[in-house]
């Protein structure tokens, strides 16, 4: 397994190890002691898995209490995949980075408790799985404006489809400071 740091703190993409043959392949898309060595000391108590459609934008997502750490890999098709810093006390605040992540690829991305998340399908479909380290809950989930002016995040799809949401959601400057997560 290979990790490589991003410029976000705790932020890093994972090149798990990948066992190929003539069958096919196999590989470990989680193993607690494994990843822990290597920096990612989560614990996992719910996972999710999403099917969308090429052009589909879903984030900036957060939430505040009960904030969710997310590993984050796509099972199939492909994926441009982005972690905000939403901390309003953190040196990399309103900072993203950004990944794809491929059924190809095999790359995972954790995106630490704080962070907000959003991923734009670039393939015709794609299968992405989360591993969430809290629980999802309604009353504290929150969004950032996927077209943030300020974050000035380079989509790859010009007219993405979104929920009604994500396409009313606030800038991160507008977002109350209190709503937000501390670091």
């Amino acid at each position: 397994m290979n990790i490589i740091k991003t410029k976000l703190p705790g932020v890093v993409i994972i090149e798990p190890q990948v066992f190929g043959d003539a069958r096919g392949f196999f590989m470990e898309t989680w193993n607690r002691s494994r990843y822990e060595a290597a920096g990612i000391p989560a614990t996992f108590v719910q996972d999710n898995v999403s099917f969308s459609r090429y052009g589909i934008l879903r984030g900036l997502h957060f939430q505040n209490p009960h904030p969710q750490g997310k590993l984050v890999y796509a099972l199939q098709g492909e994926v441009f995949d982005v972690a905000v810093d939403i901390r309003p006390d953190s040196p990399t605040f309103g900072q993203w980075v950004s990944v794809v992540l491929s059924a190809e690829n095999k790359q995972q991305m954790f995106v630490p408790a704080g962070y907000a998340h959003g991923f734009c399908v670039t393939s015709e479909t794609a299968l992405f799985a989360y591993k969430c380290t809290d629980v999802y809950t309604p009353a504290a989930e929150g969004c950032v404006l996927w077209n943030d002016p300020d974050l000035g995040i380079p989509w790859p799809v010009a007219n993405p489809t979104l929920n009604s949401r994500d396409g009313q959601a606030l800038r991160l400057r507008d977002i109350p400071r209190e709503r937000l997560p501390s670091p």
